[in-house]
């Protein structure tokens, strides 16, 4: 599993809150915990606020303690977005050149529970890397026969299942088939669904939950339990921080996190998936 929040955007007017914060406390301790936990949570027994709160909270209490030195943290250098120059992060007005905060953050997290046994899940988020996206890859195991390897064919990456909440709100599956004709040969082709496309127009995200806020449904909002283990799960890392590296601005992070999702023994995959 790879959950992706990734921006273009640099830290703006936001520097004096955001070199007192980071990465790690301002998009993964909440917003892409809140991603995981949804992802990961069984079916509720019913949907409503409470019941999708105690799935979530289970999740959470079944959350291995992290390794801080398996966590990876970076900050943006300068680069190009947009075709554009950017200043690196240090160079930002309100930043100190001493600073240590982490703009990027790649962090393994395993869930020991039967149903998520062995299975990493894999969250990143970043400012002033290639585009705005958030994003949930579901990356497929390889099965023990492939059909086409008798002809020489190897799938380049695993099927995967990605489910896109920004900027296009839909999912889709990506697999590989067989091209018509000769010589023998696959290409990977996804089948995919777009909310945009067959209801517009969508409500920005701040709209739901207003809306939510004045019907009093608690369904998107965290419980206070959640919040603490959320806090616990994430403390040991905060006191322990590993080094920080960097990453241009515009690209997708440091070539240090590539290896968070890719196995040694996988090498031939794709690392992190992103829609194109």
């Amino acid at each position: 599993m790879q959950i992706t929040h990734a921006e273009d955007l640099g830290v703006g007017t936001r520097a004096e809150y955001y070199d007192h914060s980071g990465a790690l406390r301002d998009m993964i301790q909440n917003h892409l915990t809140q991603l995981f936990t949804l992802v990961a949570m069984e079916i509720p027994s019913a949907y409503e606020a409470a019941a999708i709160r105690y799935e979530k909270i289970k999740v959470l209490r079944s959350t291995r303690i992290i390794d801080p030195s398996a966590v990876v943290r970076a900050r943006y250098t300068a680069g190009t977005i947009g075709g554009e120059p950017v200043r690196g992060y240090l160079e930002e007005p309100g930043i100190l050149e001493t600073s240590t905060t982490e703009t990027f953050v790649a962090i393994p997290l395993y869930v020991d529970n039967w149903r998520w046994n062995g299975v990493p899940f894999y969250l990143r988020t970043g400012k002033r890397m290639g585009r705005t996206l958030s994003q949930i890859t579901v990356r497929l195991r390889a099965t023990p026969a492939a059909l086409f390897d008798s002809f020489g064919v190897k799938n380049e990456t695993a099927d995967a299942l990605v489910i896109t909440l920004q900027p296009d709100a839909g999912f889709s599956l990506h697999f590989d088939v067989k091209v018509p004709g000769s010589p023998f040969r696959t290409e990977r082709i996804p089948l995919d669904f777009y909310y945009n496309e067959r209801y517009p127009p969508m409500p920005e995200a701040y709209e739901t939950l207003l809306l939510d806020v004045l019907e009093g449904d608690q369904t998107l909002f965290v419980h206070s339990d959640e919040v603490e283990q959320s806090w616990k799960l994430y403390t040991p890392v905060l006191e322990r921080p590993s080094p920080v590296c960097s990453y241009a601005a515009g690209t997708w992070g440091p070539r240090d996190a590539d290896h968070l999702a890719i196995p040694e023994s996988e090498l031939w995959q794709q690392t992190w998936h992103r829609k194109q």
